[in-house]
């Protein structure tokens, strides 16, 4: 079993208990949070964005709020945290096909495959082709 990178929209529905898939998201962490699971910088900070904005929730919690509840989820066991270690101008990406909105999933795609995980992801439209050293184990889209 692969170390999971949990994307953004992983870690707010898992956060946030009024997320359209909180209930998917915690029942698939439940069942395999044991193999490993990891957040990176662009995860952590896409977190705390999307949960301190008033406006996502109507509830303002503040940023220092949200990084202690992060830090003690990831305190909870099993959690790696992989540092930002490749760059889109590597060749093992291949961009001519991407878009605009794939280039962030795309880019943690390309971390969790150097890194030997997965990205845990609700986004069935990630191009797997666009990481020359991706397989299907690579990606892991949670069922919502």
């Amino acid at each position: 079993m692969r170390v999971a990178l949990l994307d953004v929209n992983v870690l707010v529905a898992l956060f946030d208990s009024d997320h359209i898939h909180h209930d998917a998201a915690h029942d698939w962490f439940a069942a395999n949070r044991a193999g490993g699971w990891a957040t990176c910088p662009l995860t952590e900070n896409g977190l705390v964005r999307i949960l301190s904005n008033a406006t996502y929730s109507g509830v303002h919690e503040t940023t220092e709020a949200i990084r202690e509840r992060l830090d003690a989820f990831c305190g909870t066991g099993n959690h790696a945290f992989w540092p930002d270690a490749v760059s889109l101008r590597d060749q093992r990406f291949r961009l001519g096909r991407v878009t605009f909105p794939q280039v962030t999933d795309v880019y943690l795609l390309g971390l969790a495959a150097e890194r030997g995980g997965q990205l845990a992801t609700f986004d069935r439209r990630i191009p797997l082709h666009s990481v020359s050293n991706a397989d299907r184990d690579s990606l892991v889209v949670i069922p919502a």
